[in-house]
């Protein structure tokens, strides 16, 4: 399997398991900044080169964690951040913004927090429904005539929003939710993105940590985890949604690997550019999520998905 690809319509060379940020400073319980930081210089001397980000993650907190990180280390590193997802002074949540100036102010915001000049992929984060993609996209691409942007990238649009932004400036990435139980993706998305050259990149590929099989019930998480408010993560949906992880499971325990490795393999046997950005805190979990690169599936463990994996995921995403 390849273990690099290059980003779409860029000239960014990236490992296709990145490196999810967001839980280091916000979201899925406690956390400790020294082992974050310590994960990611772990990372790079791993090979790892792509890294994401938010501006709303921690309320700039994850941003500035990063900017800790890396300072003296940007050489090794491709990072994606992301904007329009707007939080108060308190993280209170502000809605979406998509206007302009709001975006020109972001990047800048962005820029120092992480403490770099330039941002190598841009996200526009989700769309504000106010604001047409053409003039966002449009503004984004100020940003790249500036140089405080090397290529931008969308996340969670159909494939006509895709269609229309590429037409103001060639798209690179593509972030979108897409796992063993999250596959709408691969409905329309996968086809626009292969017509036009762009990277599709898997965000929560291990389904924000069920799929792994580390999570049985409600009890595993710890209070103040955001996935305790999750459909997909009620005592109901955890019952019917272990027949996932069953699955894996089987598969798993014939090769001798984790579940996660099992499931990371199959997202990047989809497509030869398919990257995945699992979110992790520790060393081991990094070192088990690189291991996918090595495992290998057959066609009859294909088969056995496509046959024995449930078709609906109980509970929304969101």
């Amino acid at each position: 399997m390849n273990e690099r690809t290059t980003l779409g319509n860029s000239t960014l060379n990236v490992n296709r398991i990145g490196l999810g940020c967001m839980g280091m400073s916000e979201f899925y319980g406690s956390f400790n900044e020294d082992e974050s930081i310590n994960t990611l210089h772990k990372a790079i001397d791993l090979g790892v080169n792509f890294f994401d980000t938010a501006d709303m993650y921690g309320s700039g907190a994850n941003e500035l964690l990063i900017g800790k990180a890396f300072k003296g280390k940007w050489d090794s590193v491709v990072l994606a951040t992301k904007f329009g997802v707007v939080r108060g002074p308190n993280g209170e949540w502000l809605g979406l913004n998509g206007q302009p100036e709001y975006i020109a102010k972001a990047c800048e915001q962005s820029l120092t927090n992480l403490g770099t000049e330039a941002i190598d992929l841009y996200y526009m984060h989700r769309q504000d429904p106010k604001v047409e993609i053409e003039v966002i996209v449009g503004a984004m691409s100020e940003l790249v005539k500036q140089g405080k942007v090397k290529y931008i990238g969308l996340s969670e649009v159909d494939a006509a929003t895709i269609r229309r932004a590429h037409k103001i400036h060639p798209i690179t990435a593509l972030q979108s939710e897409y796992s063993l139980w999250s596959r709408e993706p691969e409905q329309e998305l996968f086809d626009v993105c292969k017509e036009l050259g762009i990277t599709f990149v898997s965000y929560s590929p291990l389904g924000r940590g069920f799929l792994s099989g580390a999570i049985k019930s409600r009890e595993d998480m710890e209070a103040g985890d955001f996935r305790l408010g999750n459909p997909r993560f009620t005592d109901e949906a955890c019952k019917e949604n272990i027949r996932f992880v069953e699955v894996i499971d089987q598969i798993a325990k014939a090769k001798g690997v984790t579940n996660a490795q099992v499931a990371l393999a199959w997202i990047l046997s989809q497509n030869d550019e398919i990257t995945a950005i699992p979110g992790t805190r520790k060393v081991h979990r990094l070192v088990e999520n690189l291991g996918a690169l090595y495992v290998q599936l057959t066609p009859s463990d294909f088969e056995v998905i496509e046959s024995s994996m449930p078709k609906i995921t109980v509970g929304n995403r969101y």
